[in-house]
């Protein structure tokens, strides 16, 4: 045999085969393997029980599954009932210790005040934060304003050429002149 990882189908499939063979062409006599002297009957039932105790996996792991499934459905319906029940026996009982242990409850924990020091180091950490991030807060932000850069003063080069009428002479008026009339809807 190969050094190779068999799989249980892969075993599963071998056994079965090597129980077809035996019943089609059974040895004569008895035979010698693994240690141990067997008739074609007796390895036969040797070779089934593994193939049954591989097929029974199978099915535990299938109602092992549906087990599981099961157990994900009913937690979705009743999980948030346990949920809403124990918040309601810590609002009830919160300051009985025993009577929420009866619960099975453990009472909130109650944070510790902090020191002067802790405080005073929470504080200075905050602040090195902001600076780090550049932040500020409203009264801060209220106090900056934008500014508008002053407009620097164009001057050119080139001098502006007064319009003049050019020497094309213009075409005689006649007096009259078309205007549209207007449209009335």
């Amino acid at each position: 045999m190969s050094a190779a990882k068999v799989t249980k189908a892969t075993l599963e499939q071998r056994v079965r085969g090597l129980v077809a063979g035996t019943q089609k062409h059974p040895p004569t006599g008895s035979l010698t393997v693994g240690g141990g002297t067997f008739t074609a009957t007796t390895l036969v039932q040797l070779l089934q029980s593994l193939a049954d105790a591989l097929g029974a996996v199978d099915s535990a792991k299938a109602s092992w599954q549906d087990a599981l499934k099961n157990a994900a459905d009913v937690n979705a319906k009743v999980g948030p009932v346990v949920q809403a029940y124990r918040s309601w026996v810590v609002a009830t009982y919160g300051n009985a210790p025993s009577t929420l242990a009866d619960y099975g409850v453990t009472p909130r924990k109650v944070p510790t005040p902090l020191t002067a020091e802790q405080l005073v180091a929470k504080a200075e950490k905050a602040e090195a934060t902001r600076k780090a991030r550049n932040t500020m807060g409203k009264k801060q932000k209220k106090g900056v304003k934008g500014t508008v850069p002053a407009a620097a003063p164009v001057t050119s080069t080139t001098a502006v050429q007064p319009v003049t009428q050019s020497p094309v002479a213009a075409a005689p008026s006649t007096g009259t002149a078309a205007v549209a009339a207007p449209r009335i809807p």
